[in-house]
């Protein structure tokens, strides 16, 4: 007699075993003339399954021994069933997979996908595969819901450092371009050649007009361009660039010319800005980055340029150089007192009046001839209790800062010649803020977003599913920002869906600003024809922004109408 062993079960079969089992067991079902009623439970289960009922477990192979049970009291649950505990659909879709699918066990995996999670495990920062099916299903509120049919996405002047866009057609006409075509693109953005795209592409993958214009899309320009340095984000970039090499850091002499160079590209891009010979740039700095755009874009008849975040410091450095800025989320009766004659002050007056105010104040111990037995606040304890609420909005996104007109090229020379704007200790001590453009200026250096498209299965609700995605990484600017919608519409048949990541400090910059008068848009894009943008590009940069502090974070666009949240 064989001895018991703890644990061991004789009729013990593994899964493999189980599905060839199974599956021999259907055959010989379906070979038998009137198989009796236990053996048609399968075409049932099918049924039930389509019908979207919920299904009992699978009765028992076989007793303990193997034997086959004798009744409803022999029937246990098969340990190997499938457990589907997701919430089902009354039908399947059409494109469902085929039921052997449905039935087998083990989940599928091709080989494009192992392929794929080895890239997700080699870049943890990416979007895993998980995320794909919740990016094109983006559920949005009632106010986030446009109540009229919307074509164009609004302006959004942040610059977003990661773009993630989703669909049920593939991507693989942005993978590998020709050298042609590599060229044909850099030569169209130089030239600000302008192509249109058609409405629908059949088959994108064989358009070449497609695959260059795409590649006109992804340039943009840069100064400094240092291979080895992250150069933007600048802000809290100081984890990314430790340990990097930067020779100039204790070089005076090496910091110096590094500036001098700096200064001349930083002029030459304001002077471009000037003739309107380009839309707008970016400075990014170590604590704040600065908008500049060219008359006509924004809504605006003058130059602007949009500082965020700033200190007290910062903004009374900029009032002793006799730069004139206004605060757009600050109410202006908490910083502009005003005359019987309706006459704003200026600061100076402002702080004259103020402290004649506050000496009246305390006149009255005089006459009571107390004024010595009682302390009064010293000067430095009002100025601080005065400006205890500019303190509190420093580094916030209600510190931005407006400068208009003229006031901006005194904002120029205040840049360039201030000590405040580069870094003196830490990784960034010594290095230029960074300088983006859509456009060439002089010291630049023409740079490439990186794409990369992504082919997974997801799981549906009746299985699995091709998902693809296509990411765009970088300073993504506006302008590229709109190439790349534009483009993708085309491609994709006008249904695609694409998460937004926008670099935070950036996205006040879609404040709307108080305008002196409307502008006329035919003359606007006459003048600024030679920008070096598209048509329909200048066209939406010159709307006036609606996004306020907030910025585009979910787009979808079906049947070519888009929904979006901020």
């Amino acid at each position: 007699m064989a001895l018991s062993v703890p644990g061991y079960s004789p009729g013990f079969r593994k899964p493999p075993e189980v599905v060839r089992l199974r599956r021999k067991r259907a055959r010989s079902r379906g070979a038998a003339a009137s198989p009796p009623r236990e053996l048609t439970e399968p075409a049932a289960r099918r049924a039930a399954l389509v019908a979207g009922l919920p299904l009992r477990p699978f009765p028992a192979a076989g007793g303990r021994g193997g034997g086959s049970g004798g009744g409803p009291a022999a029937a246990r649950r098969n340990p190997f069933a499938r457990l589907d505990n997701r919430p089902r659909v009354a039908a399947e879709p059409p494109d469902g997979p085929a039921r052997e699918q449905l039935e087998s066990p083990v989940p599928f995996l091709d080989s494009n996908q192992e392929n794929d999670l080895l890239w997700e495990e080699k870049f943890p920062e990416r979007t895993t595969v998980t995320e794909l099916p919740q990016t094109s299903h983006v559920s949005f509120s009632e106010p986030d819901i446009p109540s009229s049919k919307i074509t164009e996405l609004p302006v959004d002047w942040s610059i977003k450092t990661r773009l993630l866009f989703t669909s049920s057609q593939p991507f693989t006409w942005a993978d590998h371009l020709k050298a042609q075509e590599e060229a044909q693109g850099l030569v169209q953005h130089c030239r600000a050649t302008e192509v249109t795209l058609p409405k629908s592409i059949q088959d994108p993958k064989l358009s070449t007009e497609l695959r260059c214009t795409f590649q006109q899309s992804l340039i943009y320009w840069l100064h400094p361009a240092l291979s080895w340095l992250p150069l933007f984000p600048r802000i809290g970039a100081d984890r990314k660039m430790a340990g990097k090499t930067s020779p100039w850091s204790n070089d005076a002499t090496l910091q110096h010319v590094l500036m001098s160079d700096w200064s001349v590209s930083f002029t030459s891009l304001y002077n471009l800005l000037k003739t309107k010979l380009c839309p707008y740039f970016y400075v990014c700095t170590y604590q704040f980055t600065v908008l500049f755009r060219a008359a006509g874009l924004a809504g605006s008849d003058l130059i602007t340029a949009l500082i965020s975040p700033t200190t007290r410091g910062l903004r009374e450095a900029m009032r002793n150089e006799g730069i004139e800025f206004s605060l757009p989320l600050i109410k202006e009766s908490g910083h502009k007192k005003e005359t019987a004659s309706g006459t704003s002050l200026g600061y100076g007056e402002e702080q004259a009046i103020s402290d004649e105010d506050e000496e009246e104040s305390f006149s009255w111990l005089e006459e009571m001839g107390v004024q010595d037995k009682i302390k009064k606040p010293d000067i430095l304890s009002i100025k601080l209790r005065k400006e205890k609420h500019e303190v509190q909005m420093d580094h916030r996104p209600e510190s931005v800062v407006l400068v208009k007109g003229i006031n901006t090229f005194t904002l120029l020379n205040f840049l360039i010649n201030s000590k405040s704007l580069v870094a003196t200790s830490g990784p960034q001590a010594g290095l230029p803020p960074t300088l983006l453009s859509p456009v060439a200026f002089r010291g630049a250096t023409m740079q490439m977003l990186k794409a990369r498209s992504v082919n997974v299965k997801t799981q549906a609700l009746s299985g699995y599913r091709d998902q693809f995605s296509l990411e765009i990484t970088g300073p993504i600017m506006p302008h590229s920002l709109h190439s790349l919608t534009m483009l993708l519409k085309s491609s994709q048949s006008g249904s695609f869906s694409a998460v937004l990541y926008p670099h935070e400090p950036t996205a006040v910059f879609n404040i709307c600003l108080q305008m002196d008068k409307v502008l006329d848009m035919e003359v606007v894009h006459k003048e600024l024809t030679n920008c070096g943008l598209h048509p329909n590009t200048l066209e939406q940069l010159s709307q006036i922004p609606l996004l306020g502090k907030s910025s585009l974070r979910n787009v979808v666009l079906r049947d070519y109408i888009y929904n979006w949240r901020s």
